[in-house]
């Protein structure tokens, strides 16, 4: 029986490609990010293609991801945050149908791989903390500073205030990471006691593992809303320094 972990496992797709020492080969992580992209530009051209008054099924459903990115912008950000909804969508959206789209049989979530997370909750971290200092200069160094606090604990509180924040990558790209992991090895748990247990014995593995298909699905969407709205967060706190 294979590893549960194996699917995890990253695979060369064609010619190997080395440069300067580095393994720079197409892989199936690759791939999968590349059918992510194509899926949801598809997805989203033929839902806004027509621009109906009426909206279809497509355009609705195109409309509702829009309506739901920008809510979310809107209450955790305010209306400074509408310049930066193009970015926060595009996570949103791409972390969306990189999980959905890992739930298919013998494809590969990208999400479950740290490399990938930890890439992109850097890229916040890092957009965030330069978009609060262009903002504030150097004033943005008093976020580190909590109000109302006696002087004689700032030596104390700085620090932790400093690690809490340099933490922030870290916790936001273990939480998708683990999530997605964890679920899927789960299902492949139990998927590999489905044939071994036979015709009679074999209904409740499968059973487990359809309704955990059902939650997994469920997991995809929460972990991609969860990585946006802590993205808005994060945006906040530098917009506003609070």
């Amino acid at each position: 029986m294979a590893s549960p972990l194996a699917q995890f496992d990253i695979k060369t797709i064609g010619p190997e490609i080395n440069i300067a020492g580095i393994d720079a080969s197409f892989t199936n992580a690759g791939f999968m990010m590349v059918a992510t992209v194509a899926v949801v530009s598809i997805f989203l051209i033929m839902g806004m293609g027509k621009r109906s008054l009426v909206p279809g099924r497509w355009q609705s459903m195109a409309e509702l991801c829009y309506s739901f990115v920008a809510d979310m912008v809107r209450d955790n950000v305010g209306n400074e945050g509408r310049k930066y909804f193009p970015i926060i969508f595009t996570l949103f959206m791409f972390i969306l149908f990189g999980n959905f789209l890992g739930l298919l049989p013998y494809s590969f979530t990208f999400t479950s791989h740290i490399a990938v997370t930890f890439t992109l909750a850097m890229a916040v971290f890092i957009g965030v903390t330069l978009i609060g200092i262009a903002r504030h200069g150097m004033h943005f160094f008093t976020f580190f500073v909590p109000g109302g606090v006696p002087k004689v604990m700032l030596p104390l509180l700085v620090p932790i205030e400093i690690i809490s924040y340099l933490s922030r990558p870290v916790s936001l790209s273990i939480r998708l990471f683990a999530n997605m992991t964890a679920g899927h090895t789960m299902m492949k748990v139990f998927a590999g006691f489905i044939i071994p247990l036979g015709f009679i014995g074999g209904w409740a593995p499968f059973a487990i593992d359809v309704a955990l298909t059902g939650f997994e699905f469920l997991v995809a969407f929460l972990q991609a809303y969860v990585f946006a709205v802590l993205t808005c967060i994060y945006l906040n706190d530098s917009i506003h320094l609070h």
